[in-house]
């Protein structure tokens, strides 16, 4: 048999349903969703396995931040990570909804580096799938008119598809397409690898989603999440964790009254991480206040390095 391997660049604006299809896709919740714009920072790699009667593939799909445009250091390292998924693909997934219409698409067509300061490297076009995502969120006939309106592209991408990551519609048409585009080669990672993302960087991801879920405005983007150390026993894993915030009153709003707040977000991260690991977690969450989103080196110690 023969077998085929490749990553495939997950793109698309904010907020359109990225990260909860690859969680759907591999059936973990590993990828942080949130209903908030931008919740993703870094690229994370989910590895599948497909296979038909010819050959076996390992698809490595790349979680990227939406692209977007804005001044601050993290959206432009956000930003450049989702240019560097793009350049180092062999497939890009672009994902819109009805509610982009043609417009993201169109923008994804004229993406140019001149438009990006700090990104030197030249864009070359790759093939791409256009997934139509949320499309239970509009009529049979309003899905036909938007992929007429498609079609004056045609020439430009390999495959629409219709999908709807809530009810699981358009999962097999796509990965059939994507199998077959992926260049042929041996398989990179083990059979069972689910992503090459390290544990510690999963346990941060569940926690920092956990502070999306249970506060709102800016502190949630504000905030950032370091996993301190991790005691492995037998029947317990222990975790020590510091979320970062920018400002002292963003720190008593994370803790809450009489450390309500504090306490439901480790409650629901705990538990989020115990379905992962299937052991009994401790988990103890300390919150300091640090300017750490406008600062090179701390970004860097986050693990958000420019110079990559």
């Amino acid at each position: 048999m023969k077998t085929r391997c490749g990553y495939v660049a997950v793109i698309g604006k904010p907020n359109a349903g990225k990260s909860a299809f690859l969680n759907k896709i591999i059936g973990q919740n590993l990828a942080l969703v949130s209903h908030k714009a931008n919740a993703t920072r870094k690229k994370m790699n989910f590895i599948l396995p497909y296979e038909d009667q010819e050959a076996s593939s390992q698809i490595i799909f790349v979680d990227t931040p939406g692209l977007h445009h804005k001044e601050k250091l993290l959206n432009q390292f956000m930003l450049k990570e989702a240019l560097r998924a793009h350049q180092d693909s062999d497939l890009i997934l672009f994902f819109t909804t009805p509610k982009d219409d043609l417009d993201s698409y169109e923008e994804f067509l004229d993406l140019s580096f001149k438009r990006f300061e700090g990104f030197d490297e030249e864009l070359k076009p790759k093939p791409h799938i256009i997934l139509l995502n949320k499309i239970d969120l509009i009529s049979q006939e309003e899905l036909l008119a938007l992929l007429a309106k498609f079609q004056k592209y045609q020439d430009r991408f390999l495959a629409i598809i219709p999908f709807s990551v809530k009810k699981e519609q358009g999962i097999h048409s796509l990965l059939k397409v994507i199998h077959q585009a992926l260049p042929e080669g041996p398989h990179l990672y083990d059979g069972d690898d689910l992503t090459t993302s390290s544990l510690r960087e999963i346990y941060a991801e569940l926690i920092r989603e956990s502070v999306f879920e249970n506060l709102s405005d800016e502190i949630p983007y504000e905030s950032e999440v370091r996993i301190e150390k991790v005691l492995e026993g037998r029947d317990l894993i222990k975790i020590f964790a510091k979320i970062y915030v920018q400002k002292a009153s963003q720190k008593a709003m994370m803790i809450g009254k009489q450390a309500t707040t504090i306490k439901r977000i480790s409650k629901m991260a705990r538990a989020k991480i115990q379905t992962l690991s299937d052991q009994k977690i401790y988990l103890e969450l300390n919150v300091f206040v640090e300017k750490w989103s406008k600062d090179r080196d701390m970004l860097k110690k986050f693990g958000y390095d420019f110079d990559l």
